[in-house]
């Protein structure tokens, strides 16, 4: 295999690791309190692994290692996210130097390749190829669940012919959620295999206290807003096209909103805040019609929209009806599935609640047709299949085609439609994500040496310098919440959604009515790998503000 320039630029780097990493470290141990609703019915389900402390690591005198090797294995659990390759490096350099001969393993596409016993050892030849690259290629990645216990059972006899001792899952809420679940079944039957979760998702939508943010989503939202920057060139050197892009985030609109931070668009829809203020399909359309209206009074029929990916389900009228729509077809989808096409828009109509019935009636064709496509493995609806910049660019065109007739716009609108997703996901990690993504990995082995399971890897304070990062690591029950999916109710961690009262969004909402109207807008160009640090190394607007 060919090196990429990247990686030959880079072949000496080696990522900054904390210095609590440095050292012989011992655990530190700190009361862990409930953070979500629904804990005596987490606690009933989760009794062997709920109720651990928090842990951090302290550096201590002393030569760091274990008498015995430690068997390792390693899941690529999900879609895809920049670093995922550092973090495997991070175990792997971090049970090697606790012990020369201990060994990693991967297991082939994601949890299907436990269950089905495809693996292969990790060694430093493959490791070292991979080190700050992107993608998930090394072990490639796979989205199945695990929740039953024969999958558990299965797995279990390849960890114990591989004599390996923990199972180290990368993923995001869902993959940690069976992290979580894997680990208090092994600990249930005293299997001797610890589980420990990596907090991964470019959506940034699996972060608290403890865990800052997730790893991936600074890449991503550098490699969007490079090419939103480039598209807003184009916009203001054209001067004739409204642009409509739709950003992947499919629970929470992190990305939108970093974007919006790092480019300065006419508009950014942030869904939690349609969803605060009740707002209808027919008012976010008005918003972004009323925009367009005062910049053609000013001679400027052009603009930028960013659009969060999940912007629907956020729409309270739509979230009921995509609520109902989930239900009935986790019970109902054999039978809808021997509807002939044609008639599955009536079969539907006639089966919902008057009011979601009324509503689901009301959609354009492709629209009503996407909101009944296959589900995900988790039940919920397919939003990213669902063409919300189209739809919004033609209502929005049709709204102002109303005021043109009432004399109240005389501008121009044109639109061109853009969704930028998998862009994103295996770009080469940005400085600050190869150094968070390999301390989370050596952290991970930290917690495996230290015995833990049920943990997720935590690396803290990671706006300063590498030297003053503290790592440690987090009980995943503690971010366990009760949730319908399949309709039924199942533990799951609960998302991080974009809080109106942070520090990110209170900046934004202090300067869109000026980006709005003006053209203010910012052209990161691409990942910068070499140079000041102020300029290579910085983290995300989001987390820079958040811990300001």
């Amino acid at each position: 295999m060919s090196k990429s320039a990247l990686q030959i630029a880079r072949a000496s780097y080696v990522p900054k690791t904390p210095q609590v990493l440095n050292g012989n470290v011992q655990p530190k141990e700190g009361a862990a309190t409930a953070s979500v609703n629904n804990q005596e019915e987490i606690k009933k389900l989760f009794p062997n692994t709920y109720g651990m402390p928090i842990i951090t690591f302290e550096e201590s005198r002393g030569e760091m290692g274990l008498e015995n090797p430690v068997n390792v294995g390693v899941i690529l659990s999900g879609g895809q996210a920049p670093g995922g390759h550092n973090v495997i490096a991070g175990i792997f350099d971090g049970i090697k130097r606790l012990n020369s001969d201990s060994r990693l393993y991967g297991f082939i596409l994601g949890p299907a390749g436990l269950v089905n016993h495809e693996y292969k050892e990790l060694t430093a030849d493959i490791i070292d190829e991979y080190r700050n690259t992107g993608g998930f290629d090394i072990i490639g990645s796979g989205r199945t669940k695990l929740e039953e216990k024969e999958q558990f059972d299965k797995g279990l006899e390849i960890l114990k012919k591989l004599n390996i001792r923990a199972l180290v899952i990368i993923g995001g809420d869902d993959s940690n959620t069976n992290a979580c679940v894997l680990a208090e079944y092994y600990k249930s039957i005293n299997a001797g295999v610890q589980v420990i979760g990596c907090p991964k998702t470019i959506d940034g939508d699996l972060k608290n206290g403890q865990i800052e943010t997730s790893f991936g989503f600074d890449t991503a939202c550098k490699v969007y807003s490079e090419v939103i920057g480039n598209i807003q060139r184009d916009c203001n050197s054209a001067r004739k096209y409204w642009h409509f892009i739709k950003l992947m985030g499919r629970s929470a609109s992190h990305i939108a909103l970093e974007c919006a931070l790092q480019t300065q668009p006419n508009i950014c829809i942030v869904s939690e805040e349609v969803e605060a203020k009740q707002q209808s399909l027919d008012d976010v359309v008005n918003d972004i019609a009323t925009v367009v209206l005062h910049r053609a009074e000013k001679g400027m029929n052009f603009g930028t929209v960013l659009i969060p990916e999940g912007l629907i389900e956020f729409i309270p009228a739509m979230k009921a009806l995509i609520a109902e729509l989930n239900d009935f077809l986790a019970h109902n989808q054999a039978e809808f599935d021997l509807v002939r096409r044609s008639g599955k828009r009536d079969y539907i109509i006639g089966k919902l609640s008057p009011k979601n019935s009324e509503i689901y009636a009301s959609l354009p064709e492709t629209v009503a047709r996407q909101l009944t496509l296959d589900r995900d493995p988790h039940g919920n609806v397919q939003v990213s299949l669902i063409e919300t910049e189209k739809l919004l660019a033609e209502m929005v065109k049709t709204r102002l085609d109303e005021w043109k007739k009432d004399g109240k716009y005389s501008g121009k609108f044109a639109t061109i439609t853009h969704f930028f997703g998998y862009e994103g996901r295996c770009a080469a990690p940005s400085n600050y994500d190869a150094d968070y993504c390999y301390s989370l990995g050596y952290t991970a082995s930290m917690l495996v040496a230290a015995g833990k399971t049920g943990y997720m890897s935590s690396v803290r304070n990671t706006t300063a310098p590498a030297s003053e990062w503290i790592a440690g690591g987090i009980p995943i029950t503690m971010m366990m919440n009760m949730e319908r999916r399949h309709g039924e109710m199942k533990p799951v961690i609960q998302k991080a959604l974009v809080k109106l009262d942070g520090n990110p969004f209170r900046y934004f909402a202090s300067q869109r009515e000026k980006w709005a109207i003006e053209t203010d807008y910012v052209y990161p160009g691409p990942i910068q790998y070499f140079g000041p640090t102020e300029v290579c190394d910085q983290p995300s607007r989001t987390l820079k503000l958040e811990q300001q």
